[in-house]
């Protein structure tokens, strides 16, 4: 049954800004027409990608036909209908090949590409905005992360538009499948309170009630509906299309309804699959089944299966509906269940196993006859005269009015506003976390610098010393809220409001690299400049670790601070202890990692990094890794004598620098190099000192940040020489003595030191689960203190003497 009628954009009691609409009406024929031409290219596109293009690797290249079919009509509604240049979107992974056809039909993606899908430098898996060439506002994968980013964006853009009042994005629009509700970093997002405000918010799950391997069992959509109902969203659905809709209206029609409502999603799945007298008869012994069939009595049996799979999230009119009224509510966020069938106009429609099923070439030429497209055309769009073809155009003009709205203003803060030190402390004695929350109290009033930076922490803003920077700058919040403690004497004082620039979330640290994630992408989606900053327990940075690769492939540029770190918190426990994180500081891309030592190390770390956030094509994102333990601050005072400050600055950057050098001249036989950083350097300046007093000559380096020592040398190998970082902290007559390394992580952390130039090397390090203690107990359980380095020290030049 076919629905033909004219939807108006605009009417006397909604009116939509006609500033942002392209198309005044639209016909939902025609929105038809464009839907099956979406169909029949995503699926060709997979077809040609894994049975026409030669294929060099004889494996799969994969695809998802039946998921981005599900989709279809839901893109239609918004890319050729609903969307305003102001919504950021972010489309299910598996409908990638749909959104790209949905590019090319707009003029947006040349036709090239559809022949390119899941090829090197084509079309991505997933829409990806930093690898696809059509304008991908969020990247979809990995599962769960890309639904809550728009979100998260959402609130940001509530942020900016509170500090900077103008914004280039208004509303985010996430496009989820119901399977992928499943992760549990939606449920932490879901129940953050700043997110159950959010006027500019709309969720589409796309509920084909199918996952990778299953039919999802039961009937769970009752369930998700009332989850969201509880997080305060406003839940709407299209359910029933039209068709079902004109018959549940006639005698027996609501048994009919009670009786698709109540049915498990197996046995639906099996029925719209079946024949219509199969359909018939398993309705007939439902309760009720003769009130059933009653209403059923006009539908012929070859009509009935059809009927049953007429669902609203296949029927234009009944989304565009849906899609208008959550536009119209400003108080809060709102989702659409958009009730679908996997697979939907295609052969394998509705079978458990088509997740990952394509079509063969038979049912390829079968779909192309039925479109009435041949081998000729099959890639063609529309006709630029014909209403598909206008439309299209129509919307190509919004999308390019969409790609102004986003055009990258040029930032607001240059790396030379930025200052390369902050004097905050002069302290004799201080941590590097000490440190941290002091710098921070300095960059409030840094000219064009301060006003842009956000903090957020994911209830540990007082344990990372982010305490005096929340009391001087105040906390943001969407909600009205009463100071009950105002007069009171207290270490925090949140000044809640819209001012604030810290937002506390809750203890979920997936929610907080989501969210400094989409503060590192402000400028870009909204055309606002922001500084983020997150603060985290070290150990939990693996706890978030999905959120923050997320963030650093959409090419977002954030900063975590990480405190306190490793076994020298101490007392905490082995539970809390962090001993991977400098490998992933080392190992993840797009990511500077620094693991400082001294208080003025910090100042410029931090600096560096708000400076790197400045570069929108070549910044990276920064980890810095802190710690609690007092450090003595005249231990740096021999090197910035021997070097001087800008000098020493310029090798803490470039990766670490020399310590101490034993005086020439020496026995080379009795060298040795000790690599540390952070806060094990005082142990090893012992230990070194003790080494050179019984006759060893030893080169103590600091690695402050092996991430860029790292790169340096793996540049320097790409181009065949040795000019890197390393080879000036390592002298040339001295790549022969061995290497110890020492650290508060893995050992094998720093083990990749004795590569380099291929010295012998020991790596100690924390290698094993730890427990309760002073840091003196523990140093020496896990033989990371004085004592123990002296000793490996001593193993070490006694083998290189009898080599």
């Amino acid at each position: 049954m076919t629905i033909a009628r004219e939807i108006p954009t605009t009417d006397a009691t909604d009116p939509i800004d006609t500033a942002d609409t392209i198309a005044t009406t639209v016909s939902i024929p025609i929105l038809q027409n464009i839907e099956r031409r979406l169909l029949w290219l995503s699926t060709l596109m997979i077809h040609h990608a894994n049975n026409v293009r030669p294929n060099p690797d004889k494996t799969k290249v994969g695809g998802h036909q039946a998921s981005a079919a599900s989709s279809v009509s839901i893109l239609t509604a918004l890319y050729f209908h609903f969307l305003k240049p102001t919504d950021r979107v972010l489309v299910k992974p598996h409908a990638a090949p749909a959104f790209h056809a949905a590019m090319y039909l707009m003029g947006v993606l040349p036709r090239s590409y559809l022949t390119r899908l899941r090829e090197f430098g084509g079309i991505q898996s997933y829409p990806s905005r930093t690898k696809d060439v059509s304008p991908v506002d969020f990247s979809g994968g990995s599962m769960g992360l890309g639904p809550v980013a728009p979100t998260f964006a959402a609130l940001v853009q509530q942020y900016a538009e509170a500090h900077f009042g103008h914004t280039t994005a208004n509303r985010f629009i996430a496009i989820s499948g119901d399977a992928e509700l499943d992760e549990g970093n939606i449920w932490e997002a879901l129940i953050e309170e700043e997110l159950q405000r959010l006027p500019n918010t709309i969720w589409i799950v796309d509920l084909n009630r199918q996952s990778l391997d299953r039919i999802t069992p039961g009937v769970r959509a009752a369930k998700l509906k009332k989850l969201f109902a509880d997080c305060e969203w406003r839940v709407l659905e299209a359910k029933y299309g039209h068709d079902l809709q004109a018959v549940f209206a006639c005698p027996g029609g609501e048994a009919l309804r009670q009786c698709i409502d109540d049915m498990s999603n197996e046995e639906y799945q099996h029925l719209i699959r079946s024949d219509g007298a199969t359909v018939r008869e398993a309705l007939a012994r439902r309760p009720y089944g003769q009130d059933i069939l009653r209403c059923l009595r006009d539908v012929s049996d070859a009509q009935l299966p059809a009927l049953l799979g007429n669902l609203g999230g296949h029927d234009l009119r009944l989304l565009i509906d849906q899609l208008r009224e959550a536009e119209r509510t400003t108080d809060r966020p709102s989702v659409i269940f958009a009730y679908t069938i996997k697979g939907y106009g295609l052969p394998i429609y509705g079978d458990p196993a088509n997740h990952a099923a394509l079509l063969s070439a038979e049912r390829i030429n079968e779909l192309r006859a039925s479109l009435g497209l041949t081998e000729a055309t099959q890639w063609d769009g529309f006709d630029p005269d014909s209403p598909e073809g206008r439309l299209c155009a129509e919307r190509g003009q919004f999308l390019r009015l969409k790609e102004r709205a986003r055009d990258i203003p040029p930032t607001p803060v240059r790396a030379a506003d930025v200052p390369d030190e902050l004097n905050a402390t002069a302290m004799p004695i201080v941590s590097t976390q000490e440190a941290f929350g002091r710098a921070m109290m300095r960059l409030a009033d840094v000219p064009k610098v301060g006003a842009r930076i956000v903090t957020s922490s994911a209830d540990v803003s007082v344990s990372t010393n982010l305490g005096g920077w929340i009391n001087k700058v105040g906390t943001f919040t969407l909600r009205e809220a009463t100071d009950y403690e105002a007069g009171r004497a207290r270490i925090l004082n949140w000044q809640l409001g819209r001012a604030g620039q810290h937002i506390e979330m809750g203890i979920a640290e997936m929610n907080l690299f989501s969210l400094i994630g989409q503060m590192g992408m402000a400028h870009e989606l909204m055309g606002q400049l922001l500084f983020p900053i997150g603060t985290v327990y070290d150990p939990f940075v693996c706890r978030g670790l999905d959120a923050i690769i997320y963030g650093l492939y959409s090419g977002a540029k954030f900063i975590f601070v990480a405190t306190p770190s490793g076994v020298t918190l101490a007392p905490e426990g082995g539970a809390h202890q962090s001993s991977v994180t400098p490998s992933l500081g080392i190992e993840l891309p797009e990511l500077d990692y620094y693991e400082p030592t001294f208080a003025i190390e910090v100042e410029w770390a931090l600096c560096e990094a708000l400076k790197q956030c400045c570069d929108r094509q070549q910044g990276r994102s920064s980890y810095l890794r802190l710690s609690t333990k007092p450090i003595e601050q005249a231990l740096l005072e021999p090197v910035m004598a021997r070097l001087g400050k800008d000098e020493l600055r310029r090798q803490f950057l470039a990766g670490g620098y020399v310590v101490h050098r034993s005086p020439a001249p020496h026995d080379p036989q009795s060298a040795l190099h000790i690599v540390t950083t952070g806060v094990m350097l005082p142990e090893a300046l012992e230990a070194a000192h003790y080494l050179e007093s019984e006759g060893a000559s030893v080169n103590l380096i600091n690695l402050t940040s092996p991430r860029r020592a790292y790169d340096d040398w793996h540049a320097a190998q790409q181009r065949g020489d040795d000019a890197h970082h390393l080879a000036m902290l390592i002298p040339a007559d001295a790549r022969r003595a061995p290497i110890l390394t020492v650290h508060d992580a893995a050992p094998h952390a720093l083990a990749w030191v004795g590569s380099v130039f291929g010295q012998k090397t020991r790596a100690l390090g924390v290698n094993k689960f730890g427990q309760s203690g002073y840091r003196a107990d523990l140093y020496r359980y896990f033989h990371i203190d004085a004592e123990s380095i002296i000793r490996h020290g001593f193993a070490l030049v006694d083998e290189s003497l009898r080599s």
